[in-house]
């Protein structure tokens, strides 16, 4: 029971502060600035939708990807640190007034695609969330078809349900959250998001590095 509830906070807390719903919906509503209140809830509901299905492909079968292309998960790590780093440096500079420019046409807001494009990737999932899914999910059980395995993914995609649960409930209520937080609470909340994503960029790139760094120093011995 212990593993179950670990694996699910795991996913919840290793992918929470790097989606980050609540920094994300003051550009959630700049981007949504000409849609209807019904027409920004259907874009919620879709962005939670595609958020989870894309973090659960990254967490399944994202590690075969990588396998297929030869590429290990310590550079995935050390790759998407620095992407995160990045994002989180240009945000810290920038503050509220980020370069997320709103949607002009409020018919290209309502639209299927624009829920994929740009908000649910990169505006709520980008590349420092799929590398932790990613990562999260390279650690695979001795016995992937267990009935303890199956345990274990089932309170991951749990986790992940819920990342999804925070990213609507972020999203639907933009507006109130926005206006009761105030511009320099926004201010706040943006700049304050920005410094964890930074000091999670550099956790992930230090990490990949150490294990770059274990595998150097312990190279595997040719027969």
């Amino acid at each position: 029971m212990n593993e179950i509830s670990s694996a699910f906070l795991l996913v919840f807390a290793g992918l929470f502060p790097v989606v980050n719903p609540l920094g994300a919906a003051p550009f959630f509503l700049s981007l949504t600035v000409d849609c209807t209140p019904q027409q920004r809830a259907r874009l919620a509901l879709l962005v939670a939708f595609n958020s989870f299905w894309l973090l659960v492909g990254s967490t399944l079968f994202g590690s075969l990807i990588l396998e297929f292309f030869g590429i290990s998960i310590p550079v995935v790590r050390v790759a998407g640190g620095l992407l995160v780093t990045a994002m989180g440096w240009k945000l810290l500079s920038e503050g509220a007034g980020s370069s997320r420019e709103p949607l002009r046409d409020a018919a290209d807001a309502r639209a299927a695609d624009d829920s994929f494009y740009p908000l649910t990737l990169p505006l709520t999932v980008g590349p420092g969330a799929i590398s932790v899914a990613l990562t999260i999910g390279s650690h695979h059980p001795s016995d992937p078809f267990g009935a303890h395995a199956m345990m274990l993914v089932s309170a991951a995609l749990l986790g992940l349900l819920a990342i999804a649960l925070t990213i609507y409930g972020s999203y639907r209520f933009a507006v109130p959250l926005v206006r009761n937080l105030g511009a320099a609470g926004v201010n706040v909340l943006v700049r304050l998001s920005a410094f964890i994503l930074v000091c999670i960029g550099i956790q992930i790139g230090w990490s990949g590095l150490s294990a770059l760094f274990a595998g150097l120093q312990h190279p595997i011995a040719l027969p």
